[in-house]
């Protein structure tokens, strides 16, 4: 568990602290959040660790194992969303595409927060502390294994004929 993971589970009963922190996702309310994050020991002008702090703030339930992918292939799963006949994507599906195609900064981070609201929407926890390392180094590689973990873990053979 990171640093940051435990003063926010230390802190996580707090609601005025949790309210502060959830500021930090809101453009003209950053500055609410700055003295909540320099309580827990967070440089102000680290927005990855502060996305992180404002996201649990907003879903506190964590998990150990697993990266983001894995997340979302379960929040597609407890929303059963199913593949039809005609191959498309699944509504997940197409949210994770998006994911994977942000660029880092603001873009990354509005839609890691749609799936983490989606996550709370649906009781699927989220691992905090590898979602912050795989946004620190925000890379082909991490989206690759993001990718992994979503589209591999139910691969069926495919039928005679099907591409």
């Amino acid at each position: 568990m990171s640093w940051l993971l435990e003063r926010l589970r230390k802190c996580q009963d707090n609601r005025g602290i949790m309210a502060n922190l959830r500021c930090i996702l809101v453009e003209n309310k950053k500055h609410r959040a700055w003295p909540a994050l320099n309580r827990l020991g967070v440089a102000i002008d680290d927005d990855v660790a502060a996305f992180i702090a404002g996201i649990f703030a907003t879903h506190p339930e964590v998990t150990t194992g697993g990266n983001f992918g894995a997340t979302c292939k379960l929040i597609e799963q407890k929303r059963g969303d199913k593949r039809g006949d005609d191959h498309k994507l699944t509504p997940t599906e197409r949210r994770f595409q998006h994911l994977l195609s942000a660029e880092r900064g603001d873009e990354l981070n509005s839609r890691v927060l749609r799936m983490v609201l989606m996550a709370k929407s649906q009781g699927v926890p989220v691992d905090y502390a590898k979602l912050e390392m795989d946004l620190k180094f925000w890379s082909d590689r991490t989206k690759t294994e993001w990718a992994t973990s979503f589209w591999t873990q139910d691969i069926t053979p495919a039928q005679e004929g099907e591409v």
